[in-house]
């Protein structure tokens, strides 16, 4: 889509510690100049996603709660690149482990862990296998897929890149056998010149959520199993999203940082549902707007997908790096029950990938127990909201999962300030 008249420049879109502010109101930048950085190890650069001018300083509450700083761009509609953007000179890992870190790239399947630590190899591991994430599971989102469809040299690229650089032994592009056309394509692509030595294969997995999630999806390819609170360098593994290697061949080459994001807008409330490549900071509204606006009026409006998306209080929320995804669902797609007690059944038990216990989680984190939540292991829980789909009471476990969580994060808090 054009780029739109403002552009609101979150600090914090990835996992880690968010960026500091590096303008001020007032400045003139352009497109792909640094705006947000930090001193931190696992972070990303923000680059402004259009030319302008700096208008605001301000404060931005993120679906997930936390309230961090943004900037501001009023857009001159000329979209002027910055005179130091350039193709980076990469030989090495070092070399591309750097030019990740430049580019400001994170997971960009959802997750938003910044790629360059993902690809330094932890001492004392060793990574013989990259498992390129196209599984795509969740409801209505079809962006990855059209990564595939429309930039597959990209992908091929950064595959190479990247296999050659870790001195890799295979690369497994797993994909769902729900997309028949995306596998036919990169076997075509693996079968010609792009890979003589037949190091890449396609791993075709049956269709089924949430085979995305990087533990399921590693155990799924090559039936290693990621032990608890490990890594997956820990089983030889390195996985990447589609999106984010086709990302990172194009900045190979041209050296622009990450401005765009490709997300699926969706939902029952959506005139013209479609998948948009729109500037980083877009308002969902204008986005909404360029798919024909809504056909209705929204009951629920969510970040990301049905299962793991963020459901958002208004459409002026701008588009984060990590965002695959904008559902505008009508009323009657957005009717959740009203939750009931707990019968014991074990559903929620049997439903998670990650063996955890949801129904006590739940109990421990309402009542703060953060022994018994270390003792469960909620920092393993993913999200993915199987429990909560599996329960026949209702039980809003996924939340529980997140309270827990800030529970052990402010227990850990305040035991540092003491």
């Amino acid at each position: 889509m054009p780029p739109p008249e403002q552009v609101v420049l979150s600090m914090q879109q990835h996992v880690g510690a968010p960026c500091k502010v590096v303008v001020k109101v007032g400045d003139t930048v352009k497109v792909g100049q640094v705006v947000g950085d930090s001193d931190g190890y696992v972070t990303a650069p923000v680059h402004a996603s259009v030319s302008g001018t700096v208008s605001k300083i301000t404060k931005l509450l993120l679906p997930g709660g936390n309230l961090v700083e943004a900037v501001v761009i009023d857009s001159d509609g000329l979209m002027t690149p910055h005179e130091d953007i350039r193709s980076p000179i990469v030989t090495d890992l070092e070399g591309l482990i750097h030019a990740a870190r430049t580019s400001g790239l994170v997971g960009l399947g959802g997750a938003g862990f910044p790629a360059h630590v993902k690809l330094k190899i932890p001492e004392g591991k060793t990574v013989d296998t990259l498992i390129v994430n196209a599984a795509e599971c969740e409801p209505y989102l079809t962006a990855d897929y059209r990564e595939i469809m429309e930039n597959s040299e990209s992908l091929m690229s950064g595959i190479m890149a990247i296999s050659e650089l870790l001195k890799l032994e295979r690369v497994l592009v797993a994909i769902e056998d729900n997309k028949p056309k995306a596998i036919e394509l990169i076997r075509s692509l693996c079968d010609s010149t792009n890979d003589p030595e037949g190091r890449v294969q396609v791993m075709t997995l049956r269709s089924q959520y949430p085979q995305g999630a990087e533990k399921v999806l590693i155990q799924a390819c090559t039936g290693r199993k990621v032990p608890k609170g490990k890594l997956p360098s820990e089983v030889g593994c390195l996985v990447m999203n589609v999106a984010s290697v086709s990302f990172l061949a194009q900045y190979l080459k041209t050296g622009m940082p990450l401005i765009s994001k490709r997300i699926t807008v969706d939902g029952s409330a959506i005139a013209e549902p479609k998948n948009v490549t729109v500037p980083i900071g877009t308002p969902i509204s204008k986005i909404v707007e360029f798919a024909g606006g809504y056909n209705g009026q929204p009951k629920k409006l969510l970040m990301g997908g049905p299962m793991m998306g963020y459901a958002i209080v208004d459409d002026e929320m701008p588009i984060l790096k990590q965002n695959n995804g904008i559902l505008a669902l009508a009323e009657r797609d957005a009717v959740l029950p009203e939750p009931t007690n707990c019968i014991r059944c074990g559903r929620c038990v049997a439903s998670c990938p990650m063996s955890l216990m949801p129904t006590l989680i739940e109990r421990q984190a309402k009542i703060g127990a953060v022994p018994e939540l270390e003792r469960l292991s909620v920092v393993t829980c993913m999200e993915c909201g199987c429990c909560a789909y599996a329960c026949p009471a209702g039980r809003q476990l996924v939340q529980s999962m997140r309270l827990g969580k800030a529970v052990l994060r402010d227990h850990e808090q305040k035991a540092k300030e003491a």
